[in-house]
């Protein structure tokens, strides 16, 4: 049988079927990403703030924030190794699962201890997003993966911009109830289960089933020796140092903006709006475009000097209160009871620092939003910018195992930056994570002006390939 002839069976029309992505197939997983995803951007700019509610200081903050991704680093390889036995349907199901136990319980909670147990229960199951990526790799050829991880992309942007935005609409119609957005959550995580037990169709065939090829293990091992290599081990460090200290803003932020600006957890749903757009712009818009013109090079000098600038600029913002903040009626909104019995009463269990209220303007505000812009932008670039880098440094049998290691790194930095930062906002103040994130940062743009490794050989299309790949959340 001739080319032409395989052509016309496979697709009367003249082109071959795998080049074409099938939309039906990948329109259910797109939608159950988004679904997902509300949930978990609901409850970002409310977790730290949810915790302070119960008495909790910065450091036990930060380690709430660890919670997550340290139980995600336990639980995810189990089910990515069970979802290629049994399929992809009944682990998203588990998992999906656990994430709604997870926000039902927060929901329910009276006690830091059971917030704890919430997150971990959620991070144990949370294979969600990886097991929607794996349905996608399952569903489309090397010709329209890229494609596809596009799309699973822009969800990943509508998420981050809507979510925040529902948060806020579920506090202000609550009367600032903390419990009512983690229910708003959990009722996204039930209709994600719903969509799947209806929607979705298993896509690893029963023949392919528990027949994967071998993978090799990510160890501590592998890790040291990763950062050893003459080709990719800077970056692999780059990507563990922009991770982590674009996680101590992620992880510190809400608590931040409280003691320097008075912004409650409605406020602050506002401002991670504000970042959910840049972050869509930024990767939906201009990684793709900047990375044909200018190169990942150039990119990665951007992206080191932009976050570091906006760390130092957000660490200095000025501590006034917005035009609208009342420390009695935020210190009543942080207690168990959220009832105002008088100032000190109401402030009595609160561990993170209340501004005073005597001076309010919009200053501190402004300050703020210029400062998020450059460092929202290096965060954005960074990571599929240094992902892009790497794969273009390795030979082709060792791309996956490298990227592999490098979301491995990804995970270590986002389980240490909420601890680390979070004792340090906890011992030197609130200025100091973010200063000393932004030291860091500046420094490793120093070296990777001298120690960027040179490109082994062209990788074609791998640029393209990364940049439209998202990159996992880490609640």
């Amino acid at each position: 049988m001739n080319r032409k002839t395989r052509v016309s069976i496979e697709n009367p029309n003249g082109a071959l079927s795998s080049d074409k992505l099938d939309f039906k197939r990948i329109l259910p997983v797109f939608v159950i990403v988004l679904v997902d995803l509300l949930g978990m951007t609901i409850l970002l700019p409310l977790l730290p703030l949810y915790a302070a509610k119960f008495g909790a200081n910065a450091m036990t903050v930060g380690l709430l924030g660890a919670a997550y991704p340290v139980m995600q680093f336990i639980g995810a390889p189990l089910l990515g190794r069970l979802s290629d036995r049994y399929g992809r349907k009944p682990v998203l199901l588990v998992s999906q699962l656990g994430t709604l136990a997870g926000f039902t319980l927060m929901g329910l909670t009276g006690s830091l201890w059971f917030l704890f147990v919430a997150r971990m229960i959620d991070g144990l199951s949370g294979a969600n997003i990886a097991t929607a990526q794996a349905a996608i790799s399952d569903s489309t050829t090397e010709k329209n993966r890229t494609q596809a991880l596009g799309l699973i992309g822009a969800a990943f942007g509508l998420g981050f911009t809507i979510g925040p935005a529902i948060a806020f609409a579920a506090l202000t119609a609550s009367g600032n109830n903390y419990h009512v957005p983690a229910f708003v959550a959990a009722g996204f995580s039930l209709t994600s289960i719903l969509l799947t037990i209806v929607w979705f169709k298993e896509t690893l065939p029963a023949e392919r089933r528990g027949h994967v090829e071998h993978k090799a293990e990510v160890s501590l091992g592998a890790m040291r020796e990763a950062i050893v290599h003459p080709q990719v081990g800077f970056l692999l460090v780059l990507m563990f140092a922009q991770q982590f200290a674009f996680g101590g803003l992620e992880n510190l932020f809400s608590m931040f903006s409280l003691s320097r600006l008075g912004l409650n957890a409605a406020g602050n749903s506002v401002i991670f709006v504000f970042l959910g757009v840049i972050i869509t712009i930024v990767q939906g818009g201009l990684i793709g475009p900047w990375s044909r013109k200018y190169g990942d090079r150039w990119l990665i000098y951007l992206g080191l000097a932009a976050l570091a600038a906006g760390l130092v600029l957000i660490a200095v913002t000025p501590g006034q209160p917005v035009p609208w903040y009342s420390r009695q009626h935020v210190a009543a909104e942080l207690t168990s009871t959220g009832h105002i019995n008088g100032e000190a009463a109401a402030a009595g269990n609160i561990q993170i620092p209340l501004p005073d209220d005597a001076h309010t303007g919009w200053l501190g505000l402004v300050w703020l939003a210029v400062a998020l812009l450059p460092a929202t932008l290096g965060g954005g670039l960074l990571s599929p910018s240094l992902n892009s880098a790497i794969t273009k440094r390795v030979e082709p049998n060792e791309i996956g195992g490298m990227l592999g290691l490098s979301a491995a790194f990804v995970s270590a930095a986002n389980a240490l930056a909420p601890v680390v930062f979070g004792a340090v906002f906890q011992l030197l103040g609130s200025t100091a994570p973010f200063l000393a994130g932004g030291v860091l940062v500046g420094i490793l743009w120093l070296l990777a002006r001298h120690l960027f490794p040179a490109q082994m050989r062209p990788q074609a299309g791998a640029s393209r390939a990364i940049a439209s790949a998202p990159s996992l959340p880490s609640h």
